[in-house]
């Protein structure tokens, strides 16, 4: 039997030679473990906190010193008794040397990685001393570097693209320098005469939605004795099992087959169920006794990446079909939650990942400058009955650079890649696992890539890592698992630039960075999957007093300590060139509603594109980024804190089952074709609808017409049908009340136009309004005029807003506690009341924050 001593006490640590952490000789005691040196040192208060103020830089000394963890631990007769004891080491941080009573049983180099070492040889009863020396993974790389070569990357120090650990640490365009250090996850001790090494699971879904379930087994060794296979559904129900299979030379192997109408499929969030079954592996020796047993969950569903040509545009689809529906995949990309992971429990996990589902979206991408995330993340990810169950794009560890491919490095990966294959592949929501982030673009940049060439090794070109991505890579990922391989994010297809907006993924960053263009042309940057885009956004004014930590003098945003807390070069410049074209502004609610316009008018028209079979001309966008690993101004629409931003809530509503989307256009037509002065211009407003059920939907459209600075109203409606999953053209025609124009000095009038889509009883699918562009031109109301009405619930924990003008980006806070607010960069418009709302409010007073409420 396999037992398992977890060493999760006992644990103390010391800064090799003494420093700034401790005295020469001086060991502290661990708090909690798994760990690393920061969050000791942060718990004792013997450095600052790094993410308050400048800490950073008081910080940077801890991970350019060397460390060392020790332990002690008894054994006994009956650990020795049995043939192997082992030290597994699931996570180490990154480069250690590990010994054992005095002997060096294991040198580490990559933090991916666990190491499993036979230590029966140097144990002894009773007392035994481990020790985990680690050294300053910064001189390691910069000691490769010289070694191999100094290569071109974005973000961070280049050393990094040598040493296989979180990327991320070494300092973002939006994340701090923080070199962790430490033993990052659990180790424990295993006794065992035989174990399992592995279970491979295939789960094959057919198109008609049979199920073939295959498990291979594989021990430490060969034994007489025989495997028990069992298949358990969601309720706990026996529904297949093997009872006697015969062991040979190690290794087993059984066949299950479930029809449609008994097996249980695997969806996603809003397509139906999460059922997760459990193949439960026992193996017994000769005699019957128990050698070891393994308990696997995973899900049925049918996964493909679906590449298809278009009906009537160039190019391919890149789309995913789940148990035969095709989705529309709007989500977000998920960097790490922290720069100190361990401090992340499952707790934090959860509540990360309900907002995901609480925001509409169903995919978030696991970008590859982080980690492959803990198995809890994962786990949620999968779950029944819990509002988490999203699908998963997971990249692999290598971003932003041109990373090398000698064999020692490759040895590194090959194992890294092996390992976390296998660990990921039952999880149901893995559907693409994508071979980096951006280093095709990287290449393209140099000039180094050469795409006509399909055939080469190239470990020897100027782009050596195309072997990694290329063969290294897809060669174990089709071994190991049936999850589909993509060479990388972006990436388009073979012997085509990542630029190419017809074929695979496309990371859209002509917003923002590259040509700077404004987001009102979304609709023309599109692609068939948006795997990247964004808009930057202050994070809630609480998360910004938490970095100034009293220092009010700080309190602008040009100041020494906000600049600190972001990374983005350019920010100023960029935050100020989008606020300027947009609005006559102040500064945070104003770069917020900057971010919820800017991100959420990119959804509406990509959704807008998903046009039905044949037609689904963007498949997918996940924004860039969900969330922060430290306190900061970024691309996040959730802060460090879990404080979601306006954008989160504007994303939300544009991802809801059903949508109302709408765009004005101006047309200038010429009278005179040899006149620059003959003209007229033309105000077309356009309508369409979105539907992501699988029915079509009967509704009623409201466009309901108001002149901002008169009473003028106008209002029609209409009947329309939904296509299933699909966008549906509702209307095309003048906006109403717009006259049409002859001369560039005629200001238009301005014209708001409110859209609602209503179901059969009356209620309200979805709403939308239109306003003139941009906002810096409008000539807002006085407040007294708005007929604004802002009502707290008896229940003291909603509010009731309305208003006798329509009113523009409404930001609801409280003084205090923060509260969980439903909705924010709300529009209002007169004759529909909307409810928001407020848990935690307990009646308090709300202030109130809109385009042209007169404050900074």
């Amino acid at each position: 039997m396999v037992t398992t001593r977890a060493f999760a006490t006992g644990w103390s640590f010391t800064q090799i030679g003494g420093g700034q952490g401790t005295k020469e000789g001086e060991w502290l005691p661990v708090t909690d473990f798994p760990t690393t040196v920061h969050v000791e040192l942060l718990r004792i208060k013997r450095i600052p906190d790094p993410f308050v103020g400048m800490n950073e830089w008081e910080v940077q000394w801890v991970g350019e010193s060397d460390w060392a963890f020790k332990n002690t631990f008894m054994i006994t007769d009956s650990d020795l008794a049995a043939k192997h004891v082992d030290l597994v080491f699931e996570g180490l941080d990154t480069f250690a040397s590990v010994t054992l009573n005095g002997q060096v049983i294991l040198n580490a180099e990559n933090q991916f990685v666990s190491y499993r070492v036979s230590t029966k040889e140097y144990l002894k009863l009773g007392t035994n001393d481990l020790m985990i020396t680690f050294t300053n993974a910064f001189r390691e790389g910069r000691q490769l570097e010289k070694a191999y070569g100094k290569f071109h990357l974005w973000n961070g120090d280049s050393s990094r693209l040598h040493v296989r650990r979180a990327q991320y640490n070494y300092g973002w365009d939006w994340g701090p320098v923080l070199m962790t250090v430490g033993p990052w996850k659990p180790i424990s001790l295993q006794t065992y005469d035989v174990r399992i090494t592995d279970v491979d699971i295939r789960c094959k879904v057919s198109e008609a939605l049979d199920v073939d379930v295959t498990v291979d087994l594989e021990l430490s060794g060969s034994v007489l004795g025989s495997v028990c296979v069992i298949l358990i559904d969601p309720c706990g129900k026996v529904v297949r099992s093997q009872d006697a299979l015969t062991l040979r030379f190690g290794s087993a192997h059984t066949e299950f087959h479930l029809v449609r109408e008994e097996a249980k499929l695997w969806y996603p969030v809003h397509y139906g169920q999460q059922p997760l079954y459990t193949i439960q592996v026992e193996v017994k020796d000769a005699h019957g006794h128990l050698l070891d047993s393994r308990h696997e969950k995973t899900g049925f569903r049918r996964v493909r990446v679906v590449e298809e040509v278009l009906v009537d545009q160039p190019g391919k689809t890149f789309l995913f079909e789940i148990n035969n529906i095709r989705i529309f995949c709007a989500g977000s990309n998920w960097i790490p939650a922290d720069s100190f992971l361990t401090t992340v429990d499952p707790r934090r996990y959860r509540a990360w990942l309900r907002l995901l589902v609480e925001g509409n979206q169903i995919m978030t991408r696991v970008w590859g400058g982080g980690v492959y995330e803990a198995d809890v993340f994962y786990d949620t990810c999968d779950e029944l009955g819990i509002p988490h169950e999203v699908l998963v794009w997971q990249d692999f560890m290598f971003s932003c650079g041109q990373y090398p491919a000698y064999n020692s490095f490759l040895k590194l990966v090959e194992t890294e890649a092996e390992q976390n294959v296998k660990r990921l592949r039952n999880h149901p929501s893995i559907v693409i696992f994508a071979g980096n982030n951006e280093d095709y673009q990287l290449a393209e940049s140099l000039n180094i890539v050469d795409y006509s060439d399909e055939d080469s090794d190239y470990r020897n070109t100027l782009f050596p890592a195309r072997y990694i991505y290329e063969r290294t890579l897809p060669s174990i990922v089709t071994r190991l698992c049936d999850v589909h391989y993509h060479r990388g994010s972006p990436y388009s297809a073979p012997g085509m630039p990542t630029t190419d907006p017809t074929f695979g993924d496309l990371h859209q960053w002509n917003v923002w960075h590259g040509s700077q263009l404004s987001w009102r042309n979304w609709d023309v940057l599109s692609g068939r999957f948006i795997s990247e885009f964004g808009m930057q956004g202050y994070p809630n004014v609480r998360t910004v007093d938490y970095w100034l930590n009293g220092h009010r003098d700080e309190r602008f945003p040009q100041s020494r300590l906000n600049n600190q807390h972001n990374k983005a070069d350019g920010f100023e410049r960029r935050l100020e060139l989008y606020l300027v074209e947009n609005f006559r502004h102040g500064y945070v609610y104003y770069t917020q509603i900057m971010q919820a316009e800017a991100l959420a008018t990119a959804y509406r028209l990509w959704r807008r594109n998903w046009r039905g079979k044949g037609r689904e001309y963007t498949a997918g966008a996940l924004v860039w980024q969900m969330n922060d690993c430290w306190p900061s101004t970024s691309w996040a629409i959730v802060d460090y804190f879990l404080r979601p931003k306006p954008a989160f809530f504007a994303i939300a509503r544009e991802l809801g089952q059903f949508t109302v989307g709408m765009i004005r256009k101006e047309k200038k037509t010429y009278t005179d074709e040899l006149s620059a002065v003959s003209f007229i211009i033309e105000t077309i407003l356009e309508v369409w609808g979105t539907n992501s059920t699988l029915m079509e939907k009967k509704a009623q459209l409201e466009v309901t017409l108001f002149e901002l600075d008169s009473t003028w109203t106008d209002k029609f409606s209409m009947d329309v049908v939904l296509a299933p999953n699909s966008s549906t053209e509702l209307f095309l025609g003048q906006l109403p009340g717009q006259p049409t124009r002859t001369k560039l000095s005629e200001v238009p009038r301005m014209i708001i136009a409110s859209a609602r889509l209503l179901d059969e009883s009356g209620s309200v699918l979805a709403r939308l309004s239109n306003w003139p562009e941009p906002y810096k031109f409008i000539h807002f109301p006085t407040i007294k005029d708005l007929g604004l009405s802002v009502k707290i619930g008896s229940d003291g924990e909603s509010i009731e807003l309305s208003s006798e003008k329509p009113v523009k980006g409404i930001v609801l806070d409280v003084e205090g506690e923060d509260v969980k607010w439903s909705d924010q960069a709300i529009d209002l418009v007169p004759g529909d009341p909307q409810i928001v709302k407020a848990v935690g409010l307990r009646g308090r007073d709300v202030k109130v924050r809109f385009l042209g409420d007169g404050s900074a």
